[in-house]
């Protein structure tokens, strides 16, 4: 029963911005479909109590993050950029300290609700939502990944933490590597979950066409077959890009732990070799079984383990 109610909760944690794309779009279909058998005020009411089941389930998410030890904390950068933070509360001394990157497709509490738990238990946890998502906002115009990086970097320098290792899944994986390249003092490991760092042109575009839809398409869904591929790609078990940068580290390598599902079908696994095989001596490839792209959802336990044991 146990393993059973963990497997339907996992289904009901799609980040929030697939959950809304879906709630939009069936709402859209049923217009589309039957309009003629279901009144409008119907289809409008269906649409709130399925938002504000959303909403209670953020509130149980974010109760997850502060039974974990963690409490919200803004940082503000400037006076255009803040950057939300779940912080552990009084850190531990001896404990290492992580800060933790979600990729995109949701806040940090929809992305690391079955791993905050027992890495909470082990590290002191800095735990950012990346600008545009959750509280973390910004009037400037610049959408890197270098800007996320730098307003991660420097949001850990306001909260006084001056050695800490990153973690980043996917689009996180880029941030955090950004970071290990633009704090070096600061950056002591680096943990990458499934994230093409070494993705060459004539790779994206071979698998772009694999596909057979746009990035854009995907990771912003404008219809639900879009919709469905996005979770298609990103999920193994629980079956339901342009982001790619084209630099390498050339000095200053850190040590690494390249995580990776033998499923993913975003990144496939030949990119965990090849990105070894850039930082070696340095990094090792940790290749978790039967799971997709998204090794948080996945395999939660499996990653967090992996974590823990890599930067303790």
């Amino acid at each position: 029963m146990k393993l059973k109610n963990r497997t339907c909760f996992k289904l009901l944690c799609v980040p929030l911005s697939i959950s809304t794309s879906l709630i939009h779009y069936l709402t859209l279909s049923l217009y589309n479909t039957i309009p003629l058998l279901i009144p409008n005020f119907v289809l409008r009411l269906v649409g709130i109590l399925v938002r504000v089941g959303i909403k209670v389930l953020e509130m149980f998410l974010r109760l997850n993050f502060r039974l974990s030890n963690l409490s919200p904390c803004s940082v503000t950068l400037d006076d255009k950029t803040v950057v939300n933070f779940w912080v552990t509360n009084k850190p531990d001394l001896e404990k290492p300290n992580v800060a933790l990157i979600h990729g995109y497709g949701g806040t940090s509490w929809w992305q690391f609700y079955w791993q905050i738990r027992p890495l909470s238990r082990r590290l002191n946890l800095y735990v950012p939502d990346l600008l545009f998502f959750g509280d973390s906002r910004t009037g400037r115009g610049d959408r890197s990944d270098v800007f996320q990086a730098k307003c991660v970097g420097e949001g850990m320098r306001k909260l006084g933490v001056s050695r800490y290792s990153v973690a980043g899944i996917s689009y996180g994986g880029y941030v955090s590597y950004r970071m290990a390249e633009m704090y070096p003092k600061e950056v002591d490991k680096v943990v990458i979950v499934s994230c093409g760092i070494c993705y060459r042109e004539e790779e994206k575009e071979a698998h772009l066409k694999e596909i057979g839809r746009s990035p854009l398409d995907l990771l912003v869904p404008q219809n639900p077959n879009d919709l469905r591929g996005l979770l298609h790609l990103c999920m193994y078990k629980f079956d339901p890009i342009k982001w790619v940068p084209d630099f390498f580290l050339e000095e200053g390598l850190k040590e690494t732990l390249i995580i990776w599902g033998d499923k993913d079908k975003v990144f496939p696994i030949a990119h965990a070799y090849q990105l070894e095989r850039h930082l070696e001596p340095k990094a090792k490839v940790a290749v978790i079984k039967d799971t997709g792209h998204a090794v948080n959802y996945d395999a939660p336990i499996a990653m967090a383990n992996l974590i823990i044991s890599f930067c303790s």
